[in-house]
């Protein structure tokens, strides 16, 4: 039986070009990148392409780019240290009720440390909409951290706005944003968005996993949040993953190359997918979103765990909502405001440039198989 993956929300597979990319670097390129003989030369060249790959699909400086092991670090370190860093300007931080854990824990650690944070409600798509940003501003407030595209949903906020709303009020604070779902799958920039710090992990565009990078407005300085050599600049200690890495830039630079091809092609696939299963099952809900890849959807009355299970032994992937959530219930769809019933048969589909008509063919025939088949409550 033919596979079909739809749980790239999640994470991707590696693609040939990345995976060749690590293993070159692995079992060629392998010197320290801080050694001074040839091999490290060699190391350090392929660090500074590869950086240069990232950055160019992030649209900033290399300079302003700093590997990380994930985006969890990358927002760890954005929020822990960018609240530290502003402390003696105010100590309030606006976020939102639809953020990801590791954007959920942070904030939960500054409120440990004393600093406020308002976390702003969401539109029914799980974006934050810009005007709340402006009515939640205090004279103290030193850091705005808001997800890019909403990782169950795939509702998109307009950072953009937020950063132009936070110039005009003169606000001092930070503008972060969590872009690991945006990058690659949207055009944008960092200077399109204004933002000062972004988070951006590779596995959601066919990288390995543990490499992510954090961009840092030049200018800003933050506080090293691992601590040890002078490793990137003396931003973040430890020997850099080179192979990671390498496939990282990769990846990146094919992304580039048909970003708004691959877009337009996901988009058509998630509408398409829409339409077979609204014509086949009347009581599908879906969570309405602008961006291509994500899509939010339920059966109310049936279990998604059940819908999972279902799909999988017809070899079709998807998720519950965020691996992360490891079985809870999903916070952000509670957060927009979808009923119990609905909750608890919602599945996420995840899009990928790799994902093809047959796939989501596959997709809806089994949830239409499920629906005609299983018992609901």
């Amino acid at each position: 039986m033919m596979e079909h993956y739809l749980d790239n929300a999640a994470t991707t597979r590696v693609c040939p070009e990345a995976a060749q990319a690590a293993l070159a670097a692995m079992t060629e390129t392998y010197g320290n990148p801080s050694s001074t003989h040839t091999k490290g030369r060699e190391a350090r060249k392929l660090l500074d392409q590869a950086r240069a790959q990232v950055a160019s699909l992030l649209g900033c400086r290399p300079p302003e780019l700093v590997f990380t092991s994930c985006g969890s670090e990358s927002d760890n370190w954005a929020l822990l240290s960018g609240a530290e860093a502003m402390k003696r300007r105010g100590g309030h931080v606006i976020s939102s009720a639809v953020e990801h854990d590791a954007i959920r824990r942070s904030l939960d650690e500054l409120e440990s440390r004393g600093f406020s944070v308002t976390r702003l409600k969401p539109d029914r798509s799980g974006a934050i909409p810009a005007e709340a940003v402006r009515e939640a501003l205090l004279p103290d407030t030193i850091l705005v951290s808001l997800m890019l595209v909403n990782n169950e949903t795939g509702g998109v906020t307009d950072i953009a706005a937020i950063s132009r709303l936070l110039r005009e009020a003169g606000s001092p604070a930070l503008l972060h944003t969590d872009a690991v779902q945006a990058f690659g799958k949207l055009p944008f920039t960092a200077k399109s968005l204004g933002a000062d710090l972004i988070s951006v992990s590779g596995h959601k565009l066919h990288a390995p996993k543990g490499v992510g990078a954090l961009y840092i407005r030049s200018g800003l300085r933050l506080k090293p949040f691992i601590v040890g050599g002078g490793q990137e600049e003396g931003r973040r200690a430890g020997t850099e993953a080179l192979p990671q890495i390498a496939a990282f830039g990769t990846a990146c630079a094919l992304a580039k190359a048909r970003l708004d091809e691959n877009g337009a092609r996901m988009a058509a696939l998630k509408q398409n997918c829409l339409e077979q299963l609204a014509a086949a099952i009347p009581e599908l809900r879906y969570v309405e979103s602008a961006a291509p890849h994500i899509l939010s959807l339920s059966l109310p009355g049936y279990r998604s765990e059940v819908l999972m299970n279902y799909l999988e032994a017809r070899e079709v992937y998807v998720s519950r909502s965020s691996a992360c959530k490891k079985g809870a219930r999903s916070h952000v769809l509670e957060a927009i405001g979808l009923d119990a019933r609905t909750i608890d048969g919602a599945i996420r589909v995840g899009l990928s440039r790799y994902t093809t008509q047959t796939d989501i063919d596959a997709l809806c025939e089994g949830l239409i198989a499920a629906h005609a088949t299983l018992a609901h409550r």
